[in-house]
């Protein structure tokens, strides 16, 4: 899935830490004016490319999330999920390249574990980033604990 949408990942990692089509090339061993055609959509990069690329521009998972939001949200309805919500790092914009995700959902009477790892996982490919999800039902229980008293309060919509 990334390598589908590498224009808008290169463009938007690029814009967040602020450097040139140049730059960028110069970081992650490639000719600026690749940079120039894989932004444009006019080129494709390799996977290899890609995660050069990317690891150059120290690309965030805020990035691919507020660009994959709908189709995230779209895959959670297709796992019989719901209310998707972000916490953590990314909420708090203290989120790096070696960050995860955090999200926190609700379920539906049809929901199972599979769906969960499903998800999971589906969330993991769309944005090259592992993925942790709680389930809200599960955080009524863990009110009192110090560990996960932060999700319900810190928690944003996709």
């Amino acid at each position: 899935m990334l390598v589908e949408r590498s224009a808008a990942l290169i463009r938007a990692s690029r814009e967040d830490v602020r450097m040139s089509t140049s730059s960028l090339g110069s970081a992650a061993g490639v000719d600026p004016s690749m940079i120039e055609a894989f932004e444009a959509g006019t080129e494709q990069p390799s996977e290899a490319v890609l995660t050069r690329i990317l690891r150059a521009a120290r690309l965030r998972p805020s990035i691919p999330l507020a660009l994959f939001a709908d189709e995230i949200i779209a895959v959670a309805r297709e796992f019989h999920l719901r209310d998707v919500r972000v916490f953590g790092s990314t909420v708090r914009g203290h989120d790096t390249d070696a960050s995860d995700i955090d999200l926190l959902v609700s379920t539906t009477p049809a929901t199972s574990l599979f769906d969960l790892g499903g998800f999971a996982d589906a969330v993991e490919s769309m944005t090259g980033f592992p993925v942790d999800v709680l389930l809200d039902d599960l955080l009524d229980d863990l009110e009192d604990d110090e560990h996960f008293r932060h999700v319900l309060v810190e928690a944003v919509p996709l």
